[in-house]
């Protein structure tokens, strides 16, 4: 004889079985977003803004209900703690089924250490930052996305501003710090100034250890070395201390200098730099730039910002909030295609291919290698009325397609053939107003 529990058990389970498959798949109290940036250390001044940006987004995407319904529940992983730690902590988050998208990393180093074991434990992970270009150079990845520009077009666009600025120039000088981003950028920055102006000369290479406390010697040599322009992509604190040591040895008016990501230190160094430094934001990542201004949910932003963490939301800030809202499209995709159905992982890869959204200051395009595809707005310090620091002025936006390699073509082989007839057909100087 069946027992009346055993029964009414087996009954409640043939029921589940024919019930729908939407009604099966309840959506989960909460979905887990594991986020990795530097919050200790001296990057934590170009990591906490990334930070403090996923903190404001993810909170006004819970108030607004959450995705489908459901509430981001974030993870905030320290870059700080170096690679082998951040990658333990990866694996940790990726064994928690309840953990959907991983959002990292900062470091090149660090992300070129976690693609493949992401790809490994099969997680959706979205580059928010990491520039290096040899991230999609020879391995293809099917669970890895970066919502972000490389190397590439940061580097070569500031090549073409400044010839557009300086088309004399004759004499470089480089100095960025000693990792893959620094030497990349080098790299990339000589080979295009070179295949643009053949006859130019680098006059001196410097690559300071990160973290370093004093720049006495290197900036000692580039006076010495007397170029018409130092480039550089120092960046955190690193790019602050940089400026604070140079500043009063007139190296910002002795040569034209152009700090790659120097919009991120702007309000910290207030009038250290002088009018006409070239400072870009590697991406579109400006809170006075046109795109934005015109954008309410931007302005809306940078005013929440400004007020709860006392500064203007700088351009990692801006990649950060893009790339989650970019997450967000992604679910919404997924949610579409599964009617309704919580999305598993494979679903958010699925639906993040070839994405193409509008962002907080541009838009962002996942090519089919899905590396992504962001234009570069690149300016000079100029003094403004209304801020106690410089802005950006006399702005380019240089479209994505401008300054990106096609996909499965060699980056430097591909600056190698950049002709300097381009210059003539570049948008010039405060044409991005």
């Amino acid at each position: 004889m069946i027992h009346l529990k055993t029964f009414a058990a087996a009954a409640v389970a043939l029921l589940v079985l024919a019930m729908p498959a939407t009604a099966q798949s309840d959506k989960p109290s909460e979905v887990g977003f594991g986020v990795f940036t530097f919050t200790s250390g001296p990057a934590a001044a170009y990591g906490m803004p990334g930070r403090n940006a996923a903190e404001l987004v993810i909170e006004q995407i819970n108030a607004a209900g959450g995705i489908g319904g459901v509430k981001i529940k974030p993870t905030y992983v320290d870059e700080g703690q170096g690679t082998e730690g951040v990658v333990a902590e990866f694996r940790r988050l990726a064994a928690d089924q309840n953990n959907q998208v991983m959002v990292a990393a900062l470091s090149s180093g660090n992300c070129l250490a976690l693609a493949p074991v992401a790809e490994q434990l099969k997680m959706p992970t979205f580059m928010w930052n990491c520039d290096t270009h040899q991230l999609f150079l020879k391995d293809k990845y099917k669970y890895v996305f970066r919502t972000n520009s490389s190397t590439v077009p940061e580097f070569v666009a500031s090549a073409l501003y400044l010839l557009s600025v300086k088309p004399d120039v004759k004499r470089i000088a480089i100095i960025n710090p000693d990792y893959a981003f620094g030497r990349d950028a080098a790299a990339i920055f000589t080979a295009a100034m070179k295949a643009l102006k053949p006859d130019v000369e680098v006059v001196a290479e410097l690559f300071p250890k990160l973290g370093s406390p004093s720049y006495n010697t290197e900036i000692s040599r580039l006076v010495t070395a007397q170029p018409d322009v130092i480039f550089s992509n120092l960046w955190g604190a690193d790019l602050e201390n940089f400026v604070r040591q140079a500043a009063p040895r007139e190296l910002f008016t002795r040569s034209k200098v152009i700090l790659a990501l120097g919009e991120s230190i702007l309000q910290r160094v207030g009038t250290l730099l002088p009018d006409g430094v070239i400072v870009g934001v590697i991406g579109d990542g400006w809170w006075l730039s046109p795109d934005s201004q015109k954008n309410p949910q931007t302005k809306e932003f940078v005013e929440t910002y400004r007020k709860r963490f006392n500064e203007y939301p700088v351009f990692p800030a801006f990649k950060m909030a893009n790339t989650i809202n970019a997450v967000k499209v992604v679910y919404g995709k997924a949610l579409a295609d599964t009617k309704g159905k919580w999305p598993t992982r494979d679903d958010l890869v699925a639906a993040a291919k070839n994405l193409k959204t509008e962002t907080l200051t541009g838009t962002i395009e996942l090519r089919d290698d899905n590396d992504g595809l962001v234009d570069q707005v690149i300016g000079m310090t100029t003094k403004d009325s209304g801020h106690p620091f410089p802005i950006m002025g006399d702005m380019v936006r240089y479209q994505a397609s401008l300054v990106t390699p096609p996909v499965g073509v060699d980056p430097l082989a591909w600056i190698a053939k950049l002709n300097p007839s381009v210059l003539a057909t570049l948008p010039k100087p405060g044409s991005y107003k």
